[in-house]
């Protein structure tokens, strides 16, 4: 995959960022490492027990609302007045197995300066759980999940907001790691600069074009080992 350059003066700059913001499920590990799938099963199977469906009418429902309201649970929340604990407690009981302790991941993030904070729309409890098993929680100062958000997903730039003055970003400091491209959108907007970790899944593209997105990889951890190491960090 082509990279936009990280190297020299882009790479020391980038290194002193203050803050690194990092999406959690298919960002930390690779998408297809088999947990995120479990997840997706898990969202139809609780739809289709709260809607009564039938399984393949519950996935229609569960892709409707997530590229109408950013996730299953918004539109589920909106529509059906679902309890977003319940609803989180189901789809997060999977089975962390797939994924295993990445040592070049532990080894950037250790070496990389300024704070690190995970920005996910799923819970906190999930996101402790998934730091925890791939051995990289000491490296994170917080999580903004999406209870923080006030129940608005990313891409919606309230939640943007919210987690900027929870704690006090300076956007113009910060660096936004993402796997979804349109989640990138209201970070370049409000002066963040972004990486975009590219997926095969079309709704990890989705939102591609444009100059939202300032850098790109498909290996997050050996795309942060290059800045290190060209920095001098």
């Amino acid at each position: 995959m082509n990279e936009h350059s990280t190297s020299g003066p882009a790479a020391a700059d980038l290194a002193a960022r203050d803050v690194w913001i990092f999406d959690l499920d298919n960002t930390l590990y690779a998408a297809g490492s088999h947990v995120f799938p479990q997840v997706s099963r898990r969202i139809g199977e609780y739809v289709a027990r709260r809607l009564g469906l039938k399984m393949e009418e519950a996935r229609q429902v569960q892709k409707r609302y997530f590229h109408q309201h950013g996730t299953t649970l918004h539109g589920l929340m909106i529509h059906h007045d679902v309890d977003p604990i319940d609803y989180m407690n189901y789809v997060h009981d999977i089975d962390l197995g797939p994924i295993g302790a990445d040592a070049r991941l532990n080894d950037a993030l250790g070496r990389l300066g300024g704070r690190k904070i995970v920005f996910t729309n799923a819970s906190t409890a999930h996101a402790e759980r998934v730091l925890n098993h791939l051995g990289i929680a000491e490296h994170f100062s917080a999580i903004f999940d999406i209870v923080a958000a006030g129940f608005l997903p990313k891409p919606h730039r309230d939640s943007y907001l919210r987690l900027l003055d929870r704690h006090d970003i300076d956007p113009g400091s910060a660096v936004m790691v993402e796997d979804m491209a349109k989640n990138l959108v209201p970070a370049a907007a409000l002066g963040m600069t972004t990486l975009w970790v590219a997926g095969k899944e079309d709704w990890q593209s989705d939102g591609a074009g444009g100059d939202h997105i300032h850098h790109v990889t498909d290996d997050l951890p050996g795309w942060l080992q290059n800045i290190c190491a060209e920095a001098g960090c």
